[in-house]
């Protein structure tokens, strides 16, 4: 008939076969966009687990609730400033480039805008490499007996080594045993204080720890009290060794 048009049988198929030619095309180009979108997210992935890997290498030690407390001969306006090879990640009050406080002979200190605190508050995160050549094997369920003979030798006051040893205590005394070793230049080192005006006397009690299955063998350490004299700083913190 004039006017009208009829697709053969032949061309029929061809129009078939492009239509399906063209699907597979589309489901091939979205497959390959998926794979492009898996192996971006995977380098992501990797990119960052490299990265979180180099930051634990640079900062994997964690310094647990160091405080300060200041025990001037009279009311005085001190400045700390701490230096440490790492980065601050909980201070209190908030660390503003050093902590500027009146302190009293009692140890209570106050900040610019009136509010009191027992003492100055931080943790941070570092690559310190801790000495656990010298220290103590404790059994778990000793650990609070030992504690309170061991930092009453480093010269800490009962007030002190109680709020040392509530803080520490939970995490310590359900292991079998704590393989303890009280630090000196290895934290000192790397957390150095700068306090104006200058104190007599410093004394810093810093613990690294790790929980054992069963008992280690190390050579024991010899605990040293510094003695108070004059305007005194006394510092305790911890950090437990994974």
């Amino acid at each position: 008939m004039d006017g009208e048009y009829y697709v053969t049988e032949e061309e029929r198929i061809r129009r078939e076969i492009e239509k399906e030619e063209k699907k597979a095309r589309k489901k091939k180009s979205k497959a390959r966009i998926f794979v492009r979108i898996g192996v971006i997210i995977g380098i992501v992935l990797i990119g960052l687990l490299i990265f979180y890997h180099q930051l634990y290498k640079e900062y994997g030690v964690l310094q647990r609730k160091p405080v300060l407390y200041l025990y001037p001969e009279k009311s005085t306006d001190v400045t700390v400033r701490l230096l440490l090879d790492g980065k601050l990640t909980t201070t209190y009050p908030k660390y503003q480039d050093g902590w500027q406080v009146t302190a009293q002979p009692n140890g209570t200190l106050t900040d610019a805008n009136g509010k009191t605190y027992n003492y100055l508050y931080w943790e941070g995160e570092s690559a310190t490499k801790y000495d656990m050549s010298k220290g103590f094997c404790v059994k778990g369920d000793e650990t609070a007996e030992f504690l309170e003979w061991a930092l009453d030798e480093l010269g800490l006051t009962r007030r002190e080594a109680n709020e040392f040893i509530v803080y520490w205590l939970p995490l310590m005394e359900e292991n079998p045993y704590n393989v303890i070793g009280f630090q000196a230049d290895a934290y000192t080192k790397h957390a150095q204080l700068i306090i104006d005006p200058k104190p007599d006397t410093v004394i810093r009690v810093f613990m690294a720890w790790y929980g054992s299955n069963k008992p280690v063998e190390i050579q024991k350490q010899e605990l040293v009290a510094g003695e108070r004299i004059g305007f005194t700083v006394v510092e305790w913190g911890g950090s437990e060794m994974k």
